[in-house]
């Protein structure tokens, strides 16, 4: 794999896979969703072998140490060479709990909720999330 000694933050973000296309990454970076030691940092940043970068893609937070530098973009199981990813075990468990969300799905022709429902649906809710919140603490 070539190495070299000067690559950007953007490529670099794209070659080891972190975003889909180098315009996402440059975009993520000039929205203030890449950062260094809590700062934000341009596309043309160069980046070093050793920095910890904190990205967020949507409602999911990485954190990444980059062990080497790449730049052309591989497969994925090549790329994982080129990083670390340090996300606290709490982001992770946090961001995957989300999808298990109940889902609550009704009969099918049974029409539109009365209004009695409707409270029966949102006390569950209700009372699920706080539990959820509960838990955290």
């Amino acid at each position: 794999m070539p190495e070299k000694e000067k690559l950007r933050i953007d490529k670099y973000l794209w070659a080891i896979r972190l975003f889909k296309t180098r315009t996402l990454a440059s975009d993520a970076c000039k929205a203030g969703r890449v950062k260094l030691d809590g700062k934000n940092i341009k596309p043309s940043y160069e980046v070093k072998m050793g920095d910890t970068y904190q990205v967020a893609k949507g409602i999911e937070r990485k954190v990444v140490r980059v062990t080497g530098l790449l730049e052309n973009r591989v497969d994925a199981k090549t790329a994982v060479i080129f990083y670390d990813d340090i996300t606290p075990v709490e982001q992770t468990q946090a961001f995957k709990s989300m999808f298990h969300a109940p889902v609550l799905k009704r009969d099918r022709g049974t029409g539109r909720p009365t209004k009695r429902d409707r409270r029966e649906i949102d006390d569950l809710k209700d009372d699920y999330f706080d539990k959820k919140e509960e838990d955290s603490e």
